[in-house]
């Protein structure tokens, strides 16, 4: 079997919500570099706006379509204009998250709510927007971004650790329902990778210490290396992976 076009994204149309900054961003330069009709989304429309821009003038491919992704109404707009305007989207992938620290027991019910509807009520949403034309055409990739709160918890971050927890079941469960319309579902796991909502983080000598320490690797990642495990889901190289959560964290879950 030949691999020449195995890990070809080229020309294929790439929604990535929450895409004007962190992670989302280097998901979406990276998509684009490698040929990727990329859709960039974000609630903040001038930030979107110049974002748009810089990826224009760099000869990318991409548009920029701002939502909010906890409003059902906005996003089925949203999809709409975006399969009007630019095509069916093929690769969707689930990347706007939040974060509100406190401990547990004094944590805020519209914190918790607030979580909880960005970061798993919203892919639910997009995705039930975004799947009616990929079954029509019996085709689409939807990748859903968890953590390592996925698998663990830590203290101060409850809420967002039972989001993520509740994407990684989530994204079994869209597989398992969408799998016969040839629909492939699954998610990336990051690990601790320095971006600038982890700034904090690693400009602390002691966190960054303990995570140096507890990561085989000995260090961050940098988001580039998540690249390879976005291009696979998003590829022909994935048409039989269905339902599983691709942790790219050093071995930091292998060690704990």
């Amino acid at each position: 079997m030949r691999t020449d076009n195995l890990f070809n994204v080229s020309g294929k149309i790439v929604l990535i919500t929450g895409s004007t900054g962190g992670l989302g961003s280097s998901f979406a330069k990276g998509m684009a570099e490698n040929g990727a009709v990329v859709i960039l989304n974000g609630r903040n429309t001038e930030k979107l706006k110049t974002q748009l821009q810089q990826f224009q003038e760099w000869g990318f491919k991409a548009y920029g379509y701002a939502f909010d992704v906890t409003d059902s109404e906005q996003i089925n707009n949203a999809v709409e204009q975006i399969i009007s305007e630019v095509g069916i989207i093929d690769v969707l992938v689930n990347n706007a998250g939040i974060n509100i620290r406190a401990p547990l027991e004094v944590y805020e019910d519209i914190d918790w709510e607030k979580v909880i509807a960005t970061n798993l009520t919203a892919a639910f949403k997009v995705s039930r927007a975004v799947v009616k034309k990929m079954i029509e055409q019996k085709s689409g990739k939807i990748i859903n971004i968890g953590s390592m709160q996925s698998e663990l918890g830590r203290a101060t971050i409850a809420a967002y650790a039972a989001s993520k927890g509740g994407i990684k079941m989530l994204t079994r469960a869209m597989a398992v329902d969408w799998a016969k319309y040839n629909i492939q579902v699954n998610g990336i796991g990051p690990g601790y990778f320095k971006t600038d909502l982890t700034k904090p983080l690693y400009e602390n000598p002691e966190f960054d210490a303990w995570l140096c320490g507890r990561t085989p690797s000995n260090r961050w990642g940098d988001p580039d290396e998540l690249l390879g495990a976005l291009i696979y889901l998003s590829s022909a190289a994935s048409n039989y992976t269905n339902g599983q959560m691709i942790y790219v964290d050093g071995g930091l879950l292998a060690a704990i």
